[in-house]
This record gives structure tokens, C-alpha cells and sequence, in this order.
């Protein structure tokens, strides 16, 4: 996995946490599930690169 790649799908992960924290706080639901929903797709994201790189043989690096 290329570092511009992982370093997008953590920004979005943790962009879609910050999300999720500030519709709690302020209590807006819209904005708390939009913000769940980013940090999944990062999550996602994350886990697709590292299958292929499992496909491609390079080692596993967190």
C-alpha cells in the first residue's frame, strides 16, 4: 500500500471520528451518522489495501 493511500484512509477515519464526536456533543444525529459513515469507509478502505497487498506479497506494516 502506497503511504498516500494509507495516509488518506486514516485522515479519513479519523476525519469521520471527529465527525461522529461533534454530533454527539451538540446533538445533531445527521452529523454523527455522516461521521460514522466516513470513519467506516476509511476503515474499509484500509483493510482493501492491505489484501492487496497480502495478494501482492509485500509484509504486513501497521
Amino acid at each position: 500500500m502506497g503511504i498516500g493511500k494509507k495516509t488518506r484512509n486514516v485522515g479519513k477515519t479519523i476525519t469521520g471520528k471527529t465527525k461522529e464526536t461533534t454530533g454527539k456533543v451538540t446533538g445533531n444525529k445527521s452529523l454523527e451518522m455522516k461521521g460514522k459513515a466516513e470513519k467506516i469507509r476509511g476503515k474499509a478502505a484500509q483493510a482493501a489495501e492491505r489484501g492487496k497487498d497480502t495478494l501482492e506479497g509485500k509484509p504486513f506494516k501497521p
